[in-house]
This record gives structure tokens, C-alpha cells and sequence, in this order.
């Protein structure tokens, strides 16, 4: 039984320029994903795969250790949803007679991890049963909503009489972002619903630090510090 860790990347981009291939910290965006889920192979058999239609993103794939999955021009635009993407990924390697366990999404765009966070991610995926497990950022609950109408009152997402301090929350009481950062789902629900998340879904909580997500060239500068942070060398 195989892993499948999938990295969607299109050559192009909507926001950033050629996003995927933006330096940063001395490497290609793309790279971080892809040196994070090669971590992963050494608790079992990872494939780390890239799918792309571009040919420049796939030299690179294939420069930092990535295979790379030939992706149809037609799941490629900017409209086309991830799932197709993955589908046809999955299709590849099945048809080359691997037999997936699980299926990793991977959002490159999301370049701090921790360097063991794929490898936890997989060992919690398995070790709770779930069929899906969707990455998240712990946030605070003090989030508020817009009035509906002029005049109205705004309104909270907590109990604004008994305000917890921050330090006194627990887990249950924190929102939890889903930031895109990474989903570890069963075969048969990409299968069954043609989505990353489906049956009984767990939580894999991330490291605040890992929240950071790269849509604008201001990002960079914090993802090159985080990435520095949790100790992997950038120059």
C-alpha cells in the first residue's frame, strides 16, 4: 500500500506571476512543498508527485526529487477545481498498479511546515481511523459579523458576558482555519464524493507558524522567516 502525496502546480497564476517558481528563501516556491513531503518516505512508501501542465515547473519537480504527473491542458485553468486534478493523478499511478492507502494534497503555496508535519499528518490519519483529515490553524474564537442591516447591532461569535482570557482557552473553545496547507483523504472518497473531504472527518491541528500562505509578494518576507524558524536553511 502506497501514500500519494499530490502537488498541484499550474503555470499560471491569477495574483503572482509564475507563483509556483517565486524564490523564495534561495529556492523555487514549489521546492519547499516537495523537500516537506520527501521527509515523509522515511516512515513508508511516499510517492511525491507534482502534477502540472507547464514545462518549466516540471524540470524543477523533477530537480528537487519529484516525479511528475503529465496534467490534461483542460484541468488546468484557472476554473478547473483541485479534485479533477487529483482523480487523474490517482488514475496514473493505479494504473501502473500501486495501490493507495491514502491520497496527501499538498498546496505549494503554503511553503511552512514543520519538516516532520506530512510524516505526523499520515501516523494520525491512520491512527485515528478517520476517511479525511483536514489541516488547520488554531485560532481565537473573538470573531465578529457585520450588522445585517444599518442601524443594527454587529454581532459575536462568543459570549461577550463571560470573555474567557486567551491564556484560559481550550481547544474546543478556538476556532480551527482550514488554510489549505495539506489534507491526507481515503481513496474511495475521492472516489465516491470527487472531493478531499468526505465520511468522518478529522482535524490535523498545525503550528500557528504554519499558517503563513503565499498570495502576495508581502508574504514572502514571512514565510522566509517562519521557514528560518523551524529550522530549515534558506539563504
Amino acid at each position: 500500500m502506497s501514500i500519494l502525496a499530490v502537488i498541484p502546480a499550474r503555470g499560471g497564476s491569477q495574483g503572482i506571476p509564475r507563483k509556483n517558481l517565486l524564490p523564495v528563501g534561495g529556492r523555487p516556491l514549489l521546492a519547499w512543498t516537495i523537500a516537506q513531503a520527501l521527509e515523509a518516505r522515511e516512515d513508508g512508501d511516499v510517492i511525491v508527485a507534482v502534477s502540472t501542465e507547464d514545462a518549466e515547473i516540471a524540470q524543477v519537480a523533477r530537480e528537487h526529487g519529484a516525479r511528475v504527473i503529465d496534467r490534461p491542458a483542460e484541468l488546468a485553468t484557472h476554473t478547473a477545481p483541485t479534485e479533477p486534478t487529483v482523480l487523474h493523478a490517482m488514475d496514473t499511478v493505479e494504473a501502473e498498479g500501486v495501490t493507495l492507502e491514502a491520497v496527501v494534497l499538498l498546496q505549494a503555496t503554503s511553503p511552512v511546515r514543520r519538516p516532520d508535519t506530512i510524516r505526523r499528518a499520515i501516523a494520525e490519519f491512520r491512527g485515528t481511523g478517520v476517511d479525511s483529515l483536514v489541516g488547520v490553524v488554531p485560532e481565537s474564537p473573538f470573531f465578529w459579523r457585520l450588522p445585517e442591516h444599518p442601524g443594527a447591532s454587529a454581532r459575536a461569535a462568543y459570549d461577550v458576558a463571560a470573555r474567557p482570557r486567551r491564556q484560559e482557552l481550550t481547544p474546543q473553545q478556538l476556532h480551527y482555519f482550514e488554510n489549505g496547507s495539506l489534507y491526507v483523504t481515503a481513496p474511495h472518497v475521492y472516489r465516491t464524493h470527487r472531493n478531499r473531504i468526505g465520511g468522518r472527518t478529522g482535524l490535523f491541528v498545525l503550528d500557528e507558524v504554519e499558517g503563513v500562505d503565499i498570495d502576495t509578494l508581502t508574504d514572502v518576507a514571512a514565510a522566509e522567516s517562519m521557514l528560518a524558524r523551524l529550522g530549515w536553511r534558506t539563504s
